[in-house]
């Protein structure tokens, strides 16, 4: 997909602000995903021209089922990355030192979505069930959660059998899996929009079973942090972005507009965007950007709550800083 870049006004009396540098004012932000509403505060930014205001040249580059953003930004090939705070940690404990700089959602959107036709009214009714699970770093939230219940993930009348799960709700459509795995904006939309009703389904969200963990932080390679001039770089990215979310929080509609024409698949729907968008603004509400040390640590002790099993085997240490936003929000 060809990135989508706004180029600073350097010239007189078109803004912006010349800076004796340009890679001082380069930033690559690479997506978890498709574009798509959940990443609207961004393109809001770029859009409504507020990371311009702020000197900076901002390329956006859309997300896939075969993009792993910790591998591109490993790589060189993004400055930052979005992120879930589980497959951070996971690859920070694995060598790659990614840190959390700022954290616009403040809620998680993962829950499993079940037939209520299987009788599934409660965790303890997952067993003997098929559950549909997304990996690629996406399965740590889950196989911690059934840890911390008892609940093997080896299959069996006594545990689950875990499916894996495409990006995408068919296996729930199929029957081939009791419950699968969906985003309060995304997928559980899909699966009303295939024609089942909602008392059809029971839900369980990760909010609701304590089981939380972190979504959709932005994260810089550590060393970079140590560059005064990449500080300053992302401090006024991290600024512009927020502007971006809160922008996008009280104009859903239009946000989800600027989002579909940045899609140059043409898969996205104006209809499917605007809901989308109403989702996450509930997501970010609240959040200013900044890392509630909270939060933090109910990720990093859910993750270490997996038995013998666990996502990480140690407390993180330096893996967020507070830095940026506190520059950022001041």
């Amino acid at each position: 997909m060809r990135n989508f870049m706004m180029t600073a006004a350097l010239a007189t009396g078109l803004g912006g602000t010349a800076f004796a540098d340009g890679h001082a004012n380069d930033v690559t932000l690479q997506l978890q995903w498709v574009t798509q509403s959940q990443f609207a505060g961004y393109y809001v930014a770029l859009d409504e021209g507020f990371y311009e205001e702020e000197g900076l040249n901002v390329t956006i580059l859309p997300g896939g089922p075969d993009i792993a953003p910790p591998q591109v930004l490993a790589g060189g090939g993004a400055d930052v990355m979005l992120n879930w705070m589980p497959s951070a940690l996971a690859a920070r404990e694995k060598g790659l030192p990614v840190v959390n700089i700022a954290q616009p959602f403040k809620t998680s959107g993962l829950m499993l979505t079940c037939w209520k036709d299987t009788g599934i009214t409660s965790v303890e009714d997952f067993k003997g069930k098929t559950i549909g699970v997304w990996f690629f770093g996406n399965e740590y939230p889950f196989l911690s959660w059934m840890s911390q219940e008892g609940i093997s993930t080896d299959g069996g009348e006594d545990g689950v059998t875990v499916l894996k799960q495409g990006f995408n709700v068919d296996p729930l459509l199929q029957r081939q899996a009791d419950c699968i795995s969906t985003m309060t904006y995304n997928e559980y939309g899909q699966v009303l929009d295939a024609g089942v009703s909602p008392d059809e389904l029971v839900t369980f969200k990760y909010e609701d079973q304590g089981v939380a963990t972190l979504e959709d932080g932005i994260y810089a390679l550590e060393e970079n942090l140590e560059d005064p001039v990449f500080v300053d770089k992302m401090v006024r990215f991290v600024r512009a972005s927020m502007k971006g979310w809160k922008w996008a929080e009280e104009n859903p509609e239009a946000a989800a507009g600027i989002v579909l024409d940045y899609d140059e698949t043409g898969a996205q729907t104006e209809a499917a965007q605007i809901r989308m968008m109403g989702e996450i603004a509930k997501l970010t509400a609240g959040s200013d950007g900044s890392l509630d040390p909270a939060d933090y640590q109910r990720t990093v002790d859910t993750l270490l709550a997996g038995g013998s099993d666990p996502v990480i085997s140690a407390e993180p240490e330096g893996a967020w800083t507070s830095v940026i936003t506190d520059q950022a929000l001041n």
